[in-house]
């Protein structure tokens, strides 16, 4: 009996809850750090390394499965990888050792690398380009949804019981969805709501020409990059913070950290994705403009925030700040995908995963090693704020390059529908 069906709703939920799981394995070891860095006797640098372990594999098996994702089924890749994943996040609450620890979240990152990288490529072929920012948006409410289960499931467990058994729960939905996108979700037919592409695969380099000559979209991976790197380091050290600040407990942490990382970044992510595609098309410029006066604004209240020594203020301010500086998210993927080539799309994904995975890596690492150097004049706590400070207010950095990027947006847009195959 025939089980796959050719629905875009049906495939966006799967999708969506695919991704969602893999946010969850990604990121639940941000509420773990303080029981982590105290079994392990670590620093706050040593325990920002669990975020870099991901990345290890994760950066070149994504590019080659990427490629082979322009010329095999999909779903087959994203089943596999979610199911590798899920092993991997499992063995993460079975390692006795920091360098184990480290070992396992090297396989999750592996696993992801083959699990995402098609998951755009898959909704761009079920939706036509006047609904790909709000599809995609949809898609991308993966990281706030699995932020907040993470962050208040993740913490709840590992003050209950222990910060293992949170990985070994963790685990268990990777393979339901897994099972769930190999038997119901239908490979859809590429590109077909791009008119005059061909079934050819542009080589590599087009793709790269097409990210990284084009302006706009070298200022939009510019820009997405640098809030990433941000938002990934700030996120990470977001419940250190009021454990070590307000002294808080661990489950009330990540309650508070999940609700902030989820709540308003899934508004910011679907409202700027409706934005965008209400103006895009009369005006290109707006979708990187909406990005980026959000976080002008957002950079600077969550450097207010942060310095704040009442919690309810600084949580409601970094609440504030969260909503404006997470709506780059889907907006910015859904006009990177319309301007690749339809076999260009799961490989500029990985690109931009790449991209993004050293920025999840190195947002941690950065912001650690600046609180490890800051507490040795101000002291631990009071280093991790100023950290963290600095940081936030580096998003008008990233603000900048969308602003570049909506000066070209037009013209490029216009000389890629010239050339659909073109680089």
């Amino acid at each position: 009996m025939r089980m796959r069906r050719n629905s875009p709703w049906l495939a966006l939920v799967v999708l969506t809850g695919i991704g969602t799981v893999g946010f969850i394995d990604r990121i639940v070891v941000n509420v773990l750090v303080e029981p982590v860095k105290l079994e392990f006797d670590l620093s706050d640098t040593q325990v920002s390394l669990m975020g870099l372990a991901f990345t290890v594999l994760y950066i070149g098996v994504g590019l080659f499965v990427a490629r082979l994702a322009e010329r095999v089924r999909r779903l087959t890749l994203i089943s596999i990888g979610a199911f590798v994943w899920s092993v991997a996040t499992a063995l993460c609450g079975l390692a006795m050792s920091w360098t184990q620890l480290l070992l396992a979240r090297v396989g999750v990152g592996l696993g992801e690398a083959v699990g995402l990288q098609s998951n755009q490529s898959v909704v761009a072929d079920y939706f036509p380009a006047n609904r790909r920012g709000t599809a995609i948006s949809i898609l991308l409410l993966s990281p706030p949804i699995g932020a907040f289960i993470g962050f208040v499931g993740g913490g709840w467990i590992a003050q209950n019981f222990d910060w293992r058994l949170t990985f070994l729960i963790a685990a268990i939905p990777g393979v339901v969805f897994a099972a769930l996108a190999w038997f119901l979700v239908e490979e859809p037919e590429r590109g077909q709501h791009d008119p005059g592409a061909g079934d050819e695969v542009p080589p590599f380099t087009q793709v790269l020409a097409r990210l990284f000559a084009l302006a706009s979209a070298r200022n939009l991976v510019i820009g997405s990059a640098l809030a990433a790197t941000f938002g990934f380091g700030l996120n990470y050290f977001f419940t250190s913070l009021m454990i070590r600040e307000f002294e808080v407990g661990l489950a009330e942490a990540g309650l508070y950290a999940g609700l902030i990382a989820s709540a308003p970044a899934a508004l910011s992510v679907v409202m700027s994705g409706m934005l965008g595609d209400r103006f895009g098309p009369g005006n290109p410029a707006a979708y990187a403009l909406i990005p980026g006066i959000c976080m002008v604004i957002g950079g600077p209240i969550y450097v207010l925030a942060i310095t704040r020594d009442s919690l309810p203020l600084l949580l409601g301010l970094v609440s504030l700040a969260t909503f404006l500086n997470f709506g780059y998210l889907g907006i910015t993927f859904a006009t990177l995908q319309n301007l690749m080539h339809p076999r260009m799309r799961a490989t500029a994904t990985a690109v931009l995963n790449v991209v993004y995975g050293l920025s999840g890596g190195l947002g941690p690492l950065m912001l650690g090693w600046m609180s490890d150097n800051m507490a040795a004049s101000h002291g631990e706590t009071e280093g991790l704020k100023i950290a963290m400070a600095i940081t936030g207010g580096l998003y008008v950095w990233a603000a900048l390059h969308y602003f570049l990027a909506a000066r070209r947006l037009r013209a490029d847009m216009d000389r890629v529908a010239a050339s659909p195959g073109g680089g």
